[in-house]
C-alpha cells in the first residue's frame, strides 16, 4: 500500500489515517455521548469521568477541527457553548460501537465487572 501526504504528515495506511482522527483515550467516548444528544461543556466533563478541563478542551477542538463535531457559541451571558455530532462523527458510531463492545467482550473474558456498560 502507498504511503500518503496529508496535512504534512505521512501515513502509511488508512488506519493509521483514521486512529490519528479518532484515537486515544477520550474522543470516542466523547463522540458516543453526542450521538444521541447536544452536550454542552460542562454536562461533557461530568459524564467522562477522570477527563481534565484541558484535555476535554484539547479533544473538542480536534474533533471540531477534523469536522467530527460541531460547536456553536450562543452569544449570551454568561456564554453558553453547545457541541453536537455532524454527519461526519455520524460516520464513526458504528466504528465506535464495534471497538466498545469488543472491549466489553474482552473485559468479560478477564473477569472484570462489565454491568455499568451493559
Amino acid at each position: 500500500m502507498p504511503d500518503f501526504l496529508y496535512q504534512g504528515k505521512v501515513y502509511y495506511n488508512p488506519v493509521e489515517f483514521a486512529m490519528d482522527r479518532l484515537g486515544g483515550t477520550w474522543k470516542m467516548p466523547v463522540l458516543w455521548r453526542l450521538k444521541d444528544e447536544v452536550y454542552r461543556y460542562g454536562q461533557l466533563k461530568k459524564s467522562i469521568a477522570h477527563i481534565s478541563d484541558k484535555m476535554l478542551t484539547s479533544q473538542l477542538r480536534e474533533l471540531e477541527a477534523d469536522g467530527f463535531i460541531h460547536r456553536k457559541v450562543y452569544a449570551v451571558v454568561p456564554p453558553k457553548t453547545e457541541y453536537s455530532i455532524t454527519e461526519k462523527g455520524r460516520l464513526a458510531i458504528p466504528i465506535v460501537a464495534t471497538i466498545r463492545n469488543f472491549g466489553i467482550q474482552l473485559m468479560e473474558l478477564e473477569g472484570v465487572d462489565v454491568g455499568h456498560y451493559k
